[in-house]
């Protein structure tokens, strides 16, 4: 049997692909799989917002934000989750990587989790975008292999309404931002200068490993996410540079994560969209 698989090509324009279902390839959507998730007994019940921090960089940092608002730890695979009803919040993280990023993901959705920040860190495709800035991104450009896994007919992204009060929480913080696509690459080693410079040309501001498959599982499942990055990296700079070495900038993505926590912690609301 041919199946038809949507994927987003090199340039970020969706193209289909025909493929002979010889029961190895990626799931449709209608197939039954093995396993699903879901919440089993002893497993905690998630509030329905949180963040999922990726960069294990910021796993004493999610600890130290654990204790402040009184969460408690729970098993979630090579990652950590924190949770509390109370806080009305739940912490994640790390989990680098597409496929890690989404089997923490699922979980927390089948626990519950309804709103999900992504947190992360990326680097820099343009000029005008430097290390320590903030950026929300758009959409995507995928050239991850866990997407497909999910398909979906037209384009993922963000959810508008949830991207809107992080640019809300940023603008009152007094806390500047920028917006723009993110490049997702499963091969890091592998981002040419070539590629660099044509995204870059095209209108991706940024690459990260983990947010275009996250926003395909995010719509595949129904729940809102939207993610913050912290800008760790220039890749259009001859050398590159990287910053995310120093001192400062692991305390400012301290400081970020502590901001996003206390923007939706202790129950404060996380509306959806009105139509």
């Amino acid at each position: 049997m041919v199946i038809r698989i949507w994927y987003d090509n090199a340039m970020g324009l969706r193209q289909e692909r025909q493929q002979v279902d010889n029961g190895v390839g990626p799931a449709t959507g209608t197939d039954e799989c093995v396993l699903n998730p879901e919440r089993l007994k002893g497993e905690p019940k998630l509030p329905p917002t949180g963040i999922l921090a990726v960069n294990p960089t910021d796993a004493r940092a999610l600890e130290q934000l654990a204790a402040k608002f009184g969460l408690k730890r729970h098993f979630l695979f090579h990652s950590r989750l924190y949770a509390g009803q109370e806080a009305g919040l739940f912490l994640a993280g790390p989990a680098v990587g597409a496929p890690m990023a989404v089997l923490c993901l699922e979980k927390l959705i089948g626990l519950g989790a309804r709103n999900i920040i992504l947190y992360g860190w990326c680097g820099s495709l343009v000029r005008e975008i430097g290390v320590g800035d903030i950026v929300v991104p758009t959409g995507h450009l995928s050239e991850e292999g866990t997407s497909v896994h999910y398909p979906l007919s037209g384009e993922t992204g963000p959810d508008h309404g949830l991207r809107l009060q992080l640019t809300s929480l940023l603008d009152r913080s007094d806390e500047s931002w920028h917006g723009g696509r993110c490049w997702t690459t499963d091969a890091p080693y592998r981002e040419t200068r070539a590629k660099v410079r044509r995204y870059g040309a095209s209108g991706v501001k940024v690459v990260d490993m983990e947010y275009s498959a996250l926003c395909r599982v995010a719509a595949f499942r129904g729940v809102r996410l939207a993610a913050v990055f912290l800008v760790s990296d220039l890749l259009w700079q001859e050398p590159w540079k990287p910053g995310f070495v120093s001192r400062d900038f692991k305390q400012r993505s301290a400081g970020l994560l502590a901001l996003l926590a206390s923007g939706l912690g202790h129950g404060v609301p996380m509306n959806p969209t009105k139509p």
